[in-house]
């Protein structure tokens, strides 16, 4: 029987090693532990993407996490390293950071200059198939490996260099053995052995064979020998490893050795948050006290007793806790945001802070709204704040990152990353894609499922989906189909960059972390996200972007140039009675917070009056108090339909604003200091523990403690189990006050643009887009119904972004921008505006002599009417465009290019309609459901303004464009549609047994008639599906905003 030696493993890939590794880092710690191995090194392919989850999940197990990564050298093989020691760390970091910045992404390479350059700290390993050694060893033989040998000697020194050994049992392996154990003893060097594991299972392998699969593009079917023999690369623990090693016993004990010598965890990280630039002869302490008292001042123009005692108060916890620094980084950005002109304003639990709000960094006052400042910032909280700053979408917002890196330099800061996994569609197209599916049925069956993940196991969902579309679940490769997405569900896909996350260091970042190039010109991206940071006490500022700032911010210009007003909207007039009448009709397409189904239909129960209640509103649809049953209470006693009452009398201050309804995360907060006794940090620590997935004994421990100090205080019962369940149900996702207020500022801001200067509100909006919940030919058609005009794009008149102008009538007109045109080039677009400003277009001909267009761009310009100006009909420029065959101009004057009138007909109105949306998407016209009115009512179809004026109970039969579809989580398995018309919208409920009937229907029709039954209360209407079929028209439509 063969001796069981001590083993460590040192050389484990996670998912991380996108497409090759085939499992998570947490289900490697997991799988460690059961084996009893007492150490394991990540050593995934060019990063360290996963260690801090696995080193997570170790500590969790017992299981030492060892710190490495396999670097990429310029000959194609993969060197991989262990790190001993802090200064091994940031080597390593270091190295991985030179092998991918200055590079195209996916091809990071060093030098073995640059190896050499920062060895030290690092130990390591010659590899198997994808390392150095072996690879030289196939080249040329034991003189090419023993060369190569000698210069990793050369690089790390013999102490810090392992020679590795694998066996995968494959024919001709023990050749290769042997080679590399004679290289090793020739030159004295330790033999360590490995499995180089891709799966912490074997059943993991049908994973790592479909990501072999996708990375050589072929299928399991065609894939033969390029798949991994054996599941031999998998996880293995010190038995197994012993008797596959039974000939070289020291390879297995040396692994012990080597991980005793890697020292390095994850808990020395060097990082250091950069210090602000202070006043002379000031700390960051007195600097900030400085800041804050200058801004007070301007704040609240007259400082009184409570808000200095408050400001006091914030001031010397921020210095007790060393985090003066951070807020002034914090307000630097804030300062340059307004040197600079560009909208900024602190969104989230930072407004429950009076500094924040004295330095502008936030703009509700938290004095004001009574709002918690320990949501925000508490000593028993153990971790830094979370200050996230809104800025305008797009190239505002770039200005400010961009200055962030002048700041603290290239290496100096980046954003964070975002690991984007595979979903269920995804997951579906890559798995039927190895399998060798149709594409065409994969489409469908994607088409059927919701883009954020299975609504339940995969095993138990995919199936029926299948049958729907011709898929076979119950043979063999339709069971392998199941299997493979259900395993790819959650796996890590790619590295993508936050939307606004940004790490910033003292000194050099990527001491700290590898940076790699992002997809945005002159951006880096830290390895790790969000979550990871806040893990391992690194510091990120939010700078995010928000479309509609970037609308508030258009809209002020385009005010000022067109209607000679000045918009100030730190000063719009409070409570406006145009505005709160609009929002209590729901008249809230393209206004922030409020223009979601779901805010539509709350709206004429809410009759919001006062600011206040539109906080309420924007925070009131959210899963927390949906799921915490808190809604239809809050509404029905709005509406004086139940009395207002309140757990207990104490709790009366607290939640009278809210009419005895917990509806914000600072008032359970507050219940739980008031009514237990907690101090504000053990409030925000129960907060916290009950909205996340933490320790179930923690949570009962939490909960018990509440339940005592209530019970002291003699609140027991009922009153009690109320105050828990509200807790519990809704600490996860209800909205604090502070952030619902700040949003609710957005809210107004918006809503008063659409009420008072309309025509300029729909120019942003389209010029602003992508952004908000409807897609731009909707916002086009509401524009319409609000009687402000639209025309379309014109060669002679647009700029890229919709611009304002006069039409016929004198009314502001929004014209189209050539941003809408698809196809369309910005440069060329851009060059296309400052030639017709110089001198108007006069002809096609002359449009293509000064434009700049190729045939494409011509022929999209002239099908889409943009041609207009020039006095052609659309089929006039095209046939005109087809004579362009790309000869040159003086050839094309002598054969009289485009001189012929056109033989063909002009388009037809239909013609026109598919014209506009093949070319941008939309129409500026009526809506295209208009043509088919009267063949619509003969079948009994009514319209949206018909279904307005039907009574609670009518059977109906309605149809249009599906705009928007959502099924929440929330709500128990109903699906929820927006179908558009000419004249509005209808709202479309499917009960959950309907929805699963007709799934392929409701979720891939771009048109929908639906028979069913009206239901209306307090002014809100919609219909209660009965059947649903596709509205077969020849129509064209826009794409369906979908949500979940």
């Amino acid at each position: 029987m063969t001796k069981v030696l001590p083993y460590c493993e040192l050389h484990a890939h996670s998912a991380f090693s996108f497409l090759e590794g085939a499992c998570e880092p947490e289900t490697l710690a997991e799988r460690a532990q059961e084996l009893a191995l007492p150490a394991v090194a990540l050593v995934d392919r060019g990063g360290v993407y996963g260690l801090p989850r696995f080193a997570k999940a170790c500590r969790e197990v017992g299981v030492e996490a060892l710190a490495g990564a396999e670097v990429p050298l310029e000959d194609g093989s993969r060197l991989p390293l262990l790190v001993r020691d802090p200064r091994g760390w940031s080597n390593l970091c270091r190295l991985l950071t030179t092998a991918a910045l200055g590079r195209p992404k996916g091809q990071a390479a060093v030098s073995w200059e640059q190896v050499q350059h920062h060895a030290a700290g690092l130990l390591a390993l010659t590899g198997w198939e994808e390392g150095p050694l072996l690879r030289a060893w196939r080249r040329g033989g034991e003189e090419a490996a023993g060369s190569l040998l000698a210069q990793l000697v050369a690089c790390f020194g013999k102490e810090n260099l392992a020679v590795e050994v694998c066996r995968q049992l494959v024919r001709g392996e023990e050749r290769a053995i042997a080679a590399v154990v004679r290289l090793a003893r020739r030159f004295g060097l330790p033999l360590v052995a490995t499995t180089n594991a891709l799966l912490a299972r074997e059943e993991d392998g049908m994973v790592a064979d479909c990501f072999t699969c996708l990375k050589e593009k072929t299928t399991l079917d065609q894939a033969g020998k390029l798949l991994a023999p054996n599941r031999a690369r998998v996880l293995r623990g010190a038995q197994a490893m012993s008797a596959l090693f039974s000939e070289l016993p020291e390879a297995v004990s040396n692994t012990v050795k080597v991980a005793e010598r890697c020292t390095f965890r994850l808990s020395q990280l060097p990082y250091r948050f950069p210090r602000a630039e202070v006043g002379p002869g000031r700390s960051e302490a007195e600097e900030l006290r400085a800041r804050v008292w200058e801004g007070a001042k301007t704040r609240y123009r007259q400082i009184t007793p409570r808000v200095r005692a408050q400001l006091e108060r914030e001031l010397a916890l921020i210095e007790k806790l060393s985090l003066s620094g951070y807020f002034l980084v914090v307000h630097d950005i804030v300062r340059f945001c307004q040197k600079e002109g560009i909208m900024v304003q602190g969104r989230g639990s930072a407004a429950n802070s009076a500094v924040c709000y004295a330095l502008s960094i936030t703009n509700v006052d938290p004095i004001a709204y009574d709002l918690l400042f320990e949501r925000f910032l508490s000593e028993e909280r153990g971790e830094w704040p979370d200050i996230d700053l809104d800025l305008p979408s797009g190239d505002e917002r770039e200005k400010v990152i961009q200055h962030v890196y002048r700041t603290y330099g290239e290496r100096g800061a980046g954003m964070t990353a975002v690991v984007v996994c595979y979903r269920a569609r995804a997951a579906v197209r890559e798995a039927g894609k190895v399998l060798g599916f149709d594409p065409e049925r994969l489409e469908k069956l994607s088409a059927m499922l919701s883009g954020w993940g299975f609504e339940r196991d995969p095993r138990e969902e995919l199936p029926q989906h299948m049958r729907a579309v011709g898929l076979d679940p119950e043979e063999r490769r339709g069971q392998h189909f199941v299997e493979l997405v259900a395993r790819l569900s959650g796996l890590p896909r790619h590295l993508g960059q936050h939307t606004g996350g940004m790490v910033l260091a003292a000194g050099r970042l990527d001491d700290v972390v590898p940076l790699e190039p992002a997809s945005m010109p002159g951006r880096v991206v830290i390895q790790w996200d969000k979550d990871d940071c806040a893990d391992l006490g690194i510091i990120k500022v939010d700078l995010l972007g928000l479309g509609m700032m970037q609308v508030l911010e258009m809209a002020v210009p385009l005010i000022r140039q067109h209607e000679g007003v000045e918009v100030d909207y730190a000063h719009l007039p409070a409570d406006d009675p145009a505005v709160y009448d609009m929002l209590c009709r729901a008249d809230t397409v393209g206004v922030f917070q409020v223009e979601s189904r779901a805010q539509m239909a709350t709206l004429p129960r809410m009759q919001p009056r006062r600011f206040y209640d539109l906080v309420v509103e924007v925070a009131i649809i959210r899963p927390g108090p949906i799921v915490g049953k808190m809604v239809h209470p809050y509404l029905n006693r709005r509406l004086g339909r139940e009395p207002v009452t309140y757990p207990h009398p104490d709790l009366q201050p607290i939640l009278e604003r809210t009419l005895g309804v917990p509806l914000f995360q600072e008032q359970l907060m507050r219940v739980a200091m008031v009514a237990a006794g907690f101090t504000g940090g053990q409030a925000e620590e129960l907060r916290r523990a009950m909205g996340a997935k933490r320790s179930l004994e923690r949570m009962k421990k939490l909960e018990r403690q509440l339940r005592e100090g209530m019970a002291a205080r003699g609140i027991t019962g009922k009153a009690a189990d109320d105050i828990v369940q509200g807790i519990t149900s809704f600490a996860l996702y209800g909205f604090p006050e502070s952030h619902a207020a700040s949003f609710a500022l957005i809210a107004y801001a918006s809503a008063y643009l659409k009420a008072h200067h309309p025509a300029a509100f729909y120019c942003a909006l389209l010029s602003a887009w992508p952004m908000g919940f409807y897609h731009p030919a909707t916002i086009v058609q509401d524009a319409r119904r609000h009687g402000v005009r639209v025309l379309p794009v014109d060669v002679n008149c647009s700029q890229w972004l919709c611009t304002l102008e006069r039409d016929d009538q004198g009314k502001l007109a929004v014209r189209l921008g050539f941003k809408f045109v698809k196809g369309l080039r910005r440069e060329v677009a851009e060059n296309l505006a400052r030639e017709a400003q110089k001198q108007p277009f006069a002809s096609v001909e002359d449009l293509l002599r000064r434009g700049g267009l190729n045939r494409r761009e011509l022929e999209v310009l002239a099908s889409i009417g943009a041609c207009a100006s020039l006095g052609e009909t659309r089929r006039a420029a095209l046939w005109q465009v087809s004579a362009f065959d790309g000869r040159s101009r003086p050839l094309q004057q002598a054969m009289g290019w485009g001189k012929s009138p056109s033989p063909l007909p002009d388009m037809d109105l239909r013609e026109r309609y598919v014209a506009d949306f093949e070319g941008t998407g939309l129409t500026v016209g009526r809506h295209p459901l208009h043509m088919f009115r009267s063949a619509l009512q003969k079948r009994g179809v009514l319209s949206a303004c018909e279904v307005a004026r039907c009574r609670h109970g009518q059977r109906v039969k309605v149809g249009g464009v599906v705009i928007v579809r959502q099924r929440p989580s929330t709500a128990k398995g109903m699906c929820f549609a927006t179908l558009e018309d000419e004249s509005g919208f209808v709202n479309v409920v499917f009960a959950p047994d309907l929805f699963t009937k007709e799934r392929a229907t409701i979720t891939t029709s771009a048109l929908l008639e639906v028979d069913g039954v009206v239901q209306s209360r307090d002014g809100v209407l919609t219909v209660r599906a009965l059947a649903a079929r596709p509205l077969v028209l020849p129509t064209p439509a826009c794409d369906s905003r979908d949500f979940h």
